[in-house]
């Protein structure tokens, strides 16, 4: 048997009076995702625990198969497993944007989704200037990096700059025993980023500034049972996202790489999904498939851009997938889910549950007859968990 977990990060919405009263994925073109909403079963998950924040790293750590309530110490040592930085057990790692600000006012999260080339310049300016032996700046993959602060402050309260946009910045830092310690690295970086050639650039061709870091998503390493250990399968997983791979790594995924995949909608949807297909003839038994564009347009408050992603999701992974467990010519089970809402209006995560289908091989069809948040709520299963997802999945 061969497995597929395909997730489009954030998909599900809300009803939008611009989409005269649909939500995206209800106003999306998506003949192929609803083909697998009438071929297979499903309905709505509990996806985000009530004791966890309703963010990507606890909903795909549900989707991966992890109890969450259990399994989880923040966001941060998560993304720095995915890049391969050592972390002992003394270290607590700090998930660091690059973000715009104005005055006290958060603008943007990801400044202008700046390049990686650029944040990269800039991390490094600022790991110059405020890095030590005990506080390394690590660049990462656009606007999301990595400081590891050894013998640093812990079990801090933060708050992820997605869910602050237009808000006051005084109003939203760290706070917690050791909080003056972090907070002197985000004002500290500053004056670095004031004047930097970067920021000189980006400015003089309209594009908002990376004037400004935040720190947030802190923990200690996190350490995971393996897929092997559990089922007995080799795993990969695609990602465009720190986040996304570095739960792979723990949980014993290999790493599967395709060119051009950016995390945002010009990323390389074919390219997922050949690179997953070649990955199951190759002899993997599971491979997870994470787009993250319909989040960012979540994000952006962008409701016919996320109605792009999703359709673009459909044809270009879904359709293409499809076509190719045809040509595989293998048992295959497949599961489709979001780890969260991002909800237009809300411009962040929310915690109602998602849709969610199970196809293929041994799943026969229920009364869900398209892929939304409205048609799954007469799907044959309503789950109050995310982590039983794999359960069904793989065991029946």
């Amino acid at each position: 048997m061969k497995y597929l977990i395909l997730v489009p990060d954030g998909s599900a919405d809300y009803a939008l009076a611009e989409l005269g009263g649909l939500t995206p994925m209800q106003a999306a073109r998506t003949p192929h995702m609803d083909r697998l909403a009438a071929e297979g079963c499903g309905g709505l998950v509990q996806m985000i625990p009530p004791s966890r924040p309703a963010g990507s790293d606890v909903g795909n750590l549900e989707i991966f198969g992890y109890d969450t309530t259990v399994h989880y110490t923040g966001r941060a040592p998560l993304e720095a497993s995915s890049m391969d930085i050592p972390m002992g057990d003394d270290d607590i790692a700090w998930r660091c944007n690059t973000i715009t600000s104005d005055g006290d006012t958060l603008v943007d999260y990801s400044a202008g989704h700046i390049s990686t080339e650029e944040a990269c310049a800039i991390i490094e300016s600022v790991g110059q200037a405020l890095g030590t032996t005990q506080i390394r700046f690590h660049p990462g993959v656009g606007y999301r990096h990595i400081i590891i602060y050894t013998n640093g402050p812990q079990d801090l309260i933060s708050h992820a700059p997605h869910d602050i946009m237009g808000q006051s910045m005084l109003a939203h830092l760290p706070t917690g025993v050791g909080q003056q310690l972090i907070r002197a690295l985000m004002e500290g970086a500053g004056p670095v980023l004031a004047e930097h050639p970067v920021n000189v650039r980006r400015l003089a061709v309209g594009k908002a500034p990376a004037n400004a870091i935040w720190l947030w998503g802190s923990g200690r390493p996190l350490t995971l049972p393996s897929i092997g250990e559990r089922y007995g399968l080799r795993a990969g997983v695609i990602s465009a996202v720190d986040l996304v791979r570095g739960i792979g790594r723990c949980a014993g995924y290999e790493q599967i790489d395709v060119p051009g995949i950016t995390g945002f909608v010009d990323t390389n949807y074919e390219g997922k999904a050949d690179h997953a297909l070649q990955a199951l003839a190759s002899g993997l038994d599971l491979v997870y498939v994470h787009v993250e564009s319909p989040d960012e347009c979540g994000h952006n408050g962008d409701a016919a851009a996320k109605v792009r992603a999703l359709e673009d999701f459909d044809e270009r992974v879904v359709g293409r997938i499809l076509q190719g467990l045809e040509d595989l010519g293998e048992p295959c089970r497949l599961l489709m889910t979001p780890d969260h809402r991002t909800p237009i209006p809300l411009r962040t995560h929310s915690r109602e549950p998602v849709p969610f289908v199970l196809w293929g091989e041994g799943f026969a069809a229920d009364d869900m007859q398209v892929y939304d948040e409205i048609a799954a709520e007469v799907g044959s299963l309503q789950l109050n968990s995310g982590h039983e997802l794999i359960t069904h999945l793989v065991d029946n």
